[in-house]
């Protein structure tokens, strides 16, 4: 006997995938104008706001990887710069990336699966993390979520209707591998060309957003495996995404010759894997946490869709985490979009546990006081994150704090002031936050960034910074922590001059520490003790204010 689960969707349907994007969008709404940007995010904001030509020829030097997301934001900023709707194509992403997982699994169980997993990522710490980014990891994870849901409805044959056998097939039938209850029948073709390109186009998009996003074509790969799809599939299923990738191509290799960005990633340990759990289960460590390991354990064994959610969590990180041990380029957030079958892996596993105790009970598994129970449950877990969520949502949480640094520059350095960047990634907050830099003389700088092609702009060689620094008798130098606290010696013969030459050619007066950045005043040493220094081609630059106490 063959059942049917027919469409059109029902309301039930609708507000399983409704109410996750609407809690999504208010955790990822709270807190978002934190009063300041960190590194990262102001990369984004100063190089969306350049034209278009400007972009495109950055790109040509560096972060290539990140074009089409600068793009993206270069016309989203056009409406109104700002730290807040900087954040907001993440939050939105973020909200439709938890839509997308209720819809998931609504379509490979039942409504209520759909429901707690996408609440289940709307609580998520690490979800709510990037949603707040300036970044496109939120859109990625929204890409690769919505690209897994139109593999299904392909499988699907995009009929809307799935076909189970509780017991087999006849004739010339071709039928997966028993999968929870009964096996599932391959619609005819397996999907309409439509739906198959619609799912290349959406694969390709969202690789193009970050390239590492191709490897939730492991995943999908690894679902048609387990599910033995007919050669037709295979076939449609390979054009499809051959054409993601050759899409993708040009990008991969403009980005291979720019790896250098990424040369501070380490190896990837059982540490790093170990994070990586604890961040994808809505707790990261305690009773939640093993609770949401048991059911995500359980959920193995919840049918088809162990299929397709078991890959998509487990395939990316495992793949980027192999191939990181001879080339490292694993970080947590170019796996993001993993991040998808965990919840639905965790819904699963509870939707399992609920019908195996309703047999044994003989009561219904089907009574909406079951869905209400594991909405408060999850609810429950919320509040439990809560803390965790505070803080994430604070500076703290994020490596620097520009609008920090900005407003150390403005309590101190006044206008006309000589001020040297060390190295020159340092000058990102005057970049993002001009204010409280405004009419300081940058001693290094040859050409800004939109005008040389360069993130942080093009400096001086190190004749003409000897030439520029002999005219001056005080000086402000806003160094990186580890500029100064380490053993740190930069190639660069622009940037040695100014690690060697400042501190063999002046003497520091006062300092004062700001989000990872030193701010120290430098004034010249006495004649007698600056020997070998060329002497002054002109007269010195204007003075700075008296030298603070302390």
């Amino acid at each position: 006997m063959v059942c049917t689960r027919s469409r059109p969707t029902s309301r039930t349907e609708v507000l399983a995938v409704a109410v996750p994007v609407a809690v999504m969008l208010a955790v990822g709404l709270w807190g978002l104008d934190r009063g300041g940007m960190w590194r990262d995010e102001a990369v984004t904001f100063q190089v969306a706001r350049r034209t278009v030509p400007q972009i495109w020829r950055l790109l040509h030097g560096v972060d290539a990887v990140h074009g089409l997301y600068y793009l993206v934001m270069h016309a989203v900023l056009a409406v109104r710069p700002g730290e807040v709707v900087l954040r907001l194509p993440s939050v939105c992403a973020a909200a439709a990336a938890a839509g997308l997982v209720a819809a998931l699994g609504v379509r490979l169980a039942r409504p209520r699966v759909g429901l707690w997993a996408g609440l289940l990522y709307a609580v998520t710490p690490l979800a709510g993390h990037y949603a707040q980014e300036g970044r496109s990891y939120a859109l990625v994870a929204a890409g690769a979520a919505g690209a897994t849901l139109l593999l299904v409805r392909a499988l699907d044959g995009g009929t809307g209707r799935m076909w189970w056998a509780p017991g087999g097939g006849t004739g010339r039938t071709r039928w997966a591998p028993r999968v929870g209850v009964g096996r599932v029948r391959w619609a005819p073709g397996g999907g309409s060309g439509r739906m198959w390109w619609a799912y290349g186009g959406v694969v390709a998009a969202t690789c193009l957003l970050h390239e590492l996003a191709v490897l939730v074509l492991c995943a999908h790969a690894i679902t048609l495996a387990l599910l033995r799809a007919p050669g037709a599939v295979w076939r449609r299923w390979t054009r499809a995404a051959g054409a993601a990738v050759a899409v993708l191509l040009p990008l991969a290799l403009q980005s291979r010759r720019q790896s250098r960005q990424v040369g501070w990633l380490p190896v990837p340990d059982w540490e790093s894997a170990e994070r990586l759990l604890r961040g994808f289960t809505a707790g990261p460590e305690g009773a939640v946490f093993w609770g949401c390991v048991t059911l995500m354990a359980v959920g193995l064994l919840a049918g088809r869709s162990t299929a397709v959610t078991a890959p998509v969590m487990l395939a990316p990180p495992a793949v980027l985490m192999l191939f990181s041990q001879v080339m490292p380029l694993y970080h947590e957030r170019y796996v993001l979009y993993a991040l998808a079958g965990a919840p639905l892996l965790i819904a699963a596993g509870a939707d399992l546990v609920v019908r195996r105790l309703a047999v044994l009970t003989g009561r219904s598994s089907r009574s909406r006081t079951v869905t209400a129970a594991g909405v408060l449950a999850v609810a429950l877990v919320f509040v439990q994150l809560l803390p965790l969520h505070r803080y994430y949502r604070t500076l703290a949480h994020r490596p620097d704090n520009l609008a920090a640094v900005s407003a150390l520059a403005a309590g101190e350095v006044r206008p006309g002031d000589p001020v040297l960047f060390l190295p020159a990634l340092g000058r990102r907050a005057a970049l993002t936050y001009p204010d409280g830099f405004r009419g300081v003389r940058d001693l290094a700088l040859k050409a800004p960034g939109a005008r040389s092609g360069t993130l942080y702009g093009r400096e001086v060689g190190p004749r003409e910074l000897q030439r520029r620094l002999a005219r001056v008798d005080r000086l402000w130098v806003f160094a990186q922590r580890y500029a100064l606290r380490s053993r740190w010696f930069p190639v660069d013969p622009t940037e040695r001059l100014k690690l060697v030459a400042v501190e063999e050619r002046f003497t520091p007066r006062w300092e004062r520490e700001r989000s990872g950045v030193t701010l120290r005043l430098y004034v010249r040493r006495p004649a007698a003790d600056a020997g070998g220094f060329p002497p002054s081609g002109g007269p010195p630059g204007p003075d700075g204010p008296p030298a603070p106490d302390g």
